[in-house]
């Protein structure tokens, strides 16, 4: 599969590799105890039986439901949970670290509406009910800068028809980079994507965070850095007249 986007292998796309770390340092005693005895609690069972309503798997009541994908320390995802109490969420993590961190947050905040999935984003895509996310949430991902593995950038033709398929009319999905190759080849893939508007009007509505972001390390480094990231929200559409 030697495309630049990796769009043309349908088998292949179909049985798609989870490309990352699973496991860096070693964890903490806490950690690997949050890990043993809460995961289990939090994460989703994509194995079992289909499910209908997402609003259900919540310890809380909630009146709809997010994805966030590859939600690193979590800062993002907690901030965003406390903040919309009534909204469930879903954590996509495959790597340990992550998912430990993220696991001290909620027991230190005693965080009732995320639920977890220690996996690969596309299987968690496919598994969930049609039409039934309010918005996904990609923030800082792994840009894959050699030619060669820009098919494992999670930003795929594939990937959006699966995001289809998984949002609500008016669902929204929100990429921050500050890999302008990155942002570029999204803006790219996302102008042939028929179901999606870009919601951008004027510059200043992707050069900075939309309202109440809440800016991860990874973003505050990126500051420090010199390097400017984008912040690009694409909404679904319903079906077009005419």
């Amino acid at each position: 599969m030697n495309q630049p986007d990796g769009d043309n292998d349908a088998g292949s796309q179909a049985q798609r590799a989870f490309f990352g770390r699973r496991k860096g340092h070693k964890l903490r005693a806490h950690q690997a105890d949050l890990i043993a005895q809460l995961l289990p609690q939090l994460s989703l069972d994509i194995a079992g039986p289909p499910i209908t309503d997402l609003n259900a798997l919540f310890g809380t009541p909630v009146d709809q439901v997010r994805l966030e994908i590859g939600f690193g320390g979590g800062e993002h995802l907690i901030a965003e949970a406390r903040a919309f109490p009534h909204t469930g969420f879903i954590g996509c993590e495959p790597y340990v670290n992550g998912m430990a961190k993220i696991l001290t947050l909620i027991e230190t905040n005693d965080v009732k509406n995320i639920r977890l999935f220690a996996g690969d984003a596309a299987e968690l895509l496919a598994w969930l009910p049609a039409s039934s996310l309010a918005r996904i949430d990609l923030i800082h991902p792994d840009p894959w800068p050699k030619r060669r593995h820009w098919k494992r950038r999670f930003v795929q033709d594939t990937m959006i028809a699966a995001m289809t398929r998984a949002l609500k009319p008016g669902g929204e999905f929100r990429f921050v980079s500050d890999i302008s190759d990155y942002c570029a080849w999204t803006l790219s893939h996302f102008a042939r994507a028929t179901d999606f508007d870009w919601t951008a009007e004027r510059a200043l509505d992707w050069r900075e965070p939309w309202p109440d972001y809440t800016m991860t390390r990874y973003g505050r480094k990126a500051e420090r850095e010199g390097r400017v990231a984008a912040y690009l929200i694409f909404k679904k559409i319903g079906k077009r007249e005419g």
